[in-house]
């Protein structure tokens, strides 16, 4: 089983999300929504009818989403199947964090890295997956 299939976001704690929201807005052109962050939509190289997105999100200084790690980021990856490789991971001494979590946009799961940075590891909705 391949394990990650690409980057599904990229989080990172900021003093002043807002503004730094509105800062990458208006200098690098970055199309900030109104929840703060930025989704980037794409094609898949080897199959263009299969699309996917990619967040880019600044997170409130104080936010607890990426406990238990003391980082100032947090990288999610694509992946295929969350469960399963949570599973392998475990299997293979990795610490696997909280419970895995599913909703509208996707399964979620977290694991971390042996320098103590979480990593989410993404499993995106069928929707995203189907190739129209």
């Amino acid at each position: 089983m391949k394990r990650v299939t690409g980057i599904g976001g990229i989080f990172f704690k900021a003093r002043n999300h807002a503004a730094l929201s509105t800062w990458y807005r208006d200098r690098l052109g970055i199309p900030v929504e109104e929840w703060g962050g930025a989704t980037f939509h794409w094609r898949d190289e080897a199959d263009p009818r299969r699309r996917g997105t990619t967040v880019w999100s600044p997170f409130k200084a104080d936010t607890k989403h990426f406990a238990p790690s003391e980082r100032e980021f947090m990288v999610n990856f694509r992946v295929d199947d969350v469960r399963t490789l949570l599973a392998q991971l475990k299997a293979e001494g990795c610490t696997v964090v909280g419970d895995v979590q599913e909703s509208e946009y996707g399964v979620f799961g977290w694991v971390m890295d042996p320098e103590g940075n979480k990593i989410e590891l993404w499993q995106p909705p069928a929707s995203e997956l189907d190739k129209t």
